[in-house]
C-alpha cells in the first residue's frame, strides 16, 4: 500500500508554515523528523493533565503517569519485536544509550590489546566511547572499509573479525544512506565470539525492526528522529547481557538498597534509568509509536524506495556531472538520506541559498568526520527525506540547486 502523503502531511503542522510567502520544504528528517499533531497533543495533554512522578508515588495521578509512561516501553517493545519489555531502557538519547553499552560492557569485558571491530561509516557516538576505552583500557580498533558506492566492503570481513570482541556497526549510514545487512553482519560476529551493538538511529524510523531476526545483542535508536520529542533515547538489550553488565549511571530509582558499604542493583529496566526520566516525552514517544504504526513500517519503507529513486534519477538527469550524490546508486540499498557536492560550491554557502528557498537542508561533516576524510570532504550537503516529503519537494530542491548556480 502506498502512503497516503498529502493526508500524512494535515498531521505536522509545521509542514503548513509560509516563510516570506514561500512554502517550508523540510529536508532534514536524518538529522530530526518533525512532530504529528497527535505527539504534540499528547505532550500537552500530559503536561497539562496528568503530569505526575513516575515509580515512586501511590496516589493516583503518579499512577496513571507510571502506566503511560510503562505503557510506551511496552508499544517499543512491540515494534522492535523485543522478547521482554524490560529489555527496553530509556536514556536521553541514543549517544548516551551507546556510551552506556559500549563503555559498561566494555569496561568489564575488555583489557590491554583486546580488539573491536567498527566500520569507516560510524557516527562519532559509536567511535569516540571506543576511543575513550583506547586510552583507559588499551584496547585496540579495527576498521570495516567501505566500497566505492559506500557499502561495506565485506570481502574480508572473517579475517577482520578474528580475536575480536565486539563488532560495533550502524544499521544505515547517516551520510551515505547505506543500508547494512544487519542480520549477517550480526550472525559474522557470533560466530567469531564477537558480541554485536547495532547503532540503529537512522534505521528504526524508516523500516521495520526486528531485533530477534538480526540476532543483535544490543541496539540503540532515538525518539526524536521517529516523529516522537527530544530527550529521550533507547537502548534495547539482550536479558541476558543487561544482567550481567555493571550499572552505568548512579542515584536514584537505579538501586535496591544503599548502605555505608556500598549499594545493590534494582532489577531491569531501572537498573539503567538512575534519576528522573523524560516522563513527558517519553509518554508521547508512544503516540509517535502509534502513528508510526499505523501507517506501516513497510509502506513508510516503500515511499522512501519510491522517493530515492525519484530524487536519484532526477538529480542525476537534471545536474549530470554538476552534483555528486555519495552512496549507493540502488535505491534498495539505500535510505533517501542523500548527501552531495555541488558545482564546487561550498555546502555551507550552498545550504544558506537553499534557505531563501525555504529548502531546509544540513550542511556539515554530520558528526562523521572521519568518513568525511574518506570521501576527501571537509563537509557536504545533505537531503534527507521522510514519510512526509513528496516529489514535488525534490523539484523544489532541484530548482533552488539551479538557483544556487546563479548567485556563485
Amino acid at each position: 500500500m502506498s502512503l497516503d502523503v498529502a493526508s500524512i502531511r494535515e498531521d505536522f503542522p509545521v509542514l503548513h508554515r509560509m516563510i516570506n510567502d514561500k512554502p517550508l520544504v523540510y529536508l532534514d528528517s536524518a538529522n530530526t523528523s518533525q512532530k504529528p499533531q497527535v505527539v504534540i497533543d499528547a505532550l500537552s495533554n500530559f503536561m497539562s493533565n496528568g503530569y505526575a512522578p513516575i515509580n515512586r508515588s501511590a496516589y493516583q495521578l503518579a499512577a496513571e503517569a507510571t502506566d503511560l509512561f510503562e505503557g510506551t516501553r511496552t508499544a517499543l517493545a512491540k515494534f522492535i519485536n523485543a522478547p521482554k519489555a524490560h529489555e527496553v531502557i530509556f536514556t536521553k538519547n541514543a549517544t548516551e544509550a551507546l556510551n552506556l553499552v559500549i563503555l559498561s560492557w566494555g569496561r568489564a569485558n575488555m583489557k590491554v590489546g583486546d580488539t573491536v571491530l567498527l566500520t569507516h561509516m560510524e557516527h562519532h557516538a559509536n567511535i569516540v566511547p571506543w576511543h575513550m576505552l583506547v586510552a583507559e583500557r588499551g584496547i585496540q580498533l579495527r576498521w570495516i572499509p567501505l566500497t566505492s558506492d559506500g557499502q561495506l566492503d565485506l570481502s574480508n570481513l572473517d579475517s577482520l573479525l578474528q580475536g575480536v570482541k565486539a563488532f560495533s556497526f550502524t544499521a544505515m549510514s547517516n551520510v551515505l544512506g547505506t543500508i547494512n545487512p544487519v542480520q549477517q553482519l550480526c550472525a559474522a560476529a557470533h560466530k567469531a565470539g564477537a558480541i554485536a551493538i547495532v547503532d540503529a538511529c537512522q534505521s528504526v524510523p524508516h523500516q521495520p525492526t526486528d531485533v530477534q531476526a538480526w540476532d543483535a545483542d544490543f541496539v540503540t535508536f532515538s525518539s526524536h528522529k521517529m516523529c516522537g520529542p527530544s530527550g529521550v533515547g533507547v537502548l534495547w538489550g539482550r536479558e541476558v547481557l543487561l544482567e550481567a553488565l555493571p550499572p552505568f549511571l548512579g542515584g536514584g530509582n537505579m538501586i535496591a538498597d544503599v548502605r555505608l558499604d556500598g549499594f545493590t542493583t534494582a532489577d531491569l529496566p531501572a537498573k539503567f534509568e538512575a534519576g528522573t526520566p523524560a516522563i513527558a516525552e517519553v509518554i508521547a514517544l508512544g503516540s509517535a509509536v502509534k502513528y508510526l504504526e499505523n501507517l506501516g513500517m513497510a509502506n513508510i519503507r516503500r515511499h522512501e524506495i519510491e522517493m530515492s529513486t525519484y530524487v536519484l534519477n532526477s538529480l542525476t538527469d537534471r545536474f549530470g556531472d554538476d552534483i555528486t550524490i555519495h552512496g549507493p546508486t540502488n535505491p534498495e540499498l539505500r535510505g533517501a538520506t542523500f548527501s552531495f557536492a555541488f558545482r564546487g560550491i561550498h555546502p555551507h554557502d550552498l545550504s544558506q541559498v537553499l534557505d531563501q528557498s525555504n529548502v531546509c537542508v544540513r550542511a556539515g561533516h554530520h558528526c562523521a568526520k572521519p568518513l568525511m576524510r574518506i570521501l576527501g570532504a571537509n563537509a557536504t550537503a545533505r537531503a534527507s527525506f521522510y514519510l512526509y516529503n513528496t516529489q514535488q519537494e525534490a523539484d523544489m530542491l532541484a530548482d533552488a540547486l539551479d538557483s544556487a548556480s546563479d548567485i556563485f
